[in-house]
């Protein structure tokens, strides 16, 4: 059990990491987007990367951040079963859920998204407008990052649950336990 509780708090602080850096492009596309309209209205200059640039880093951070929100329980659900429960009844559903649903889905975004980014990769892919930002393989990546982290992140719950199953909540860092995710309405 304590080896499962090492794995659980390895995903959690990677997803942590990558929460916390990918998090600050939000400041950056906002940087971005603000620029290009000052360059548009104020001195005529569009520069079409950089029209580029602000939805890419968009997309970048939301797929790079979503395992973070996953580990912080940010992601909708439905709470008129949930929130009520025990901590042992939030954990069975934790657990069927990962596994009927969760987990799949990412094999299945891993599936069909690996030769499209593949692709995407094999041709240097950059923007699909004439000027535009080099790069875009670099963004499509992220669909793969999101994938794995994600997944990681439901091994993290998976743990989590067997672990509270188990009646063993001492292994589990009080700011991953369910009481922590407890939001004011």
């Amino acid at each position: 059990m304590h080896g499962l509780s090492l794995i659980m708090r390895a995903i959690n602080g990677l997803n942590r990491l990558i929460g916390s850096v990918f998090s600050w492009l939000a400041l950056a596309i906002v940087i971005v987007c603000f620029w290009v309209v000052i360059e548009r209205y104020f001195f005529g200059n569009t520069r079409l990367w950089m029209q580029d640039l602000y939805p890419w880093l968009n997309g970048v951070m939301f797929t790079a951040v979503a395992a973070y929100a996953l580990l912080h329980n940010d992601h909708v659900r439905v709470d008129i079963f949930y929130r009520p429960a025990s901590d042992r009844k939030k954990a069975w559903m934790d657990l069927v859920g990962v596994l009927v649903f969760l987990l799949p889905f990412m094999v299945i975004v891993w599936t069909y998204c690996f030769t499209f980014v593949a692709r995407s990769w094999g041709l240097q892919e950059g923007s699909a407008n004439p000027g535009g930002a080099p790069g875009l393989f670099l963004v499509k990546a992220f669909i793969l990052v999101f994938a794995v982290t994600v997944a990681l992140q439901g091994v993290s719950m998976l743990i989590r649950s067997i672990l509270i199953i188990a009646g063993r909540k001492d292994l589990i860092p009080a700011n991953y336990r369910y009481e922590a995710h407890v939001e004011a309405v």
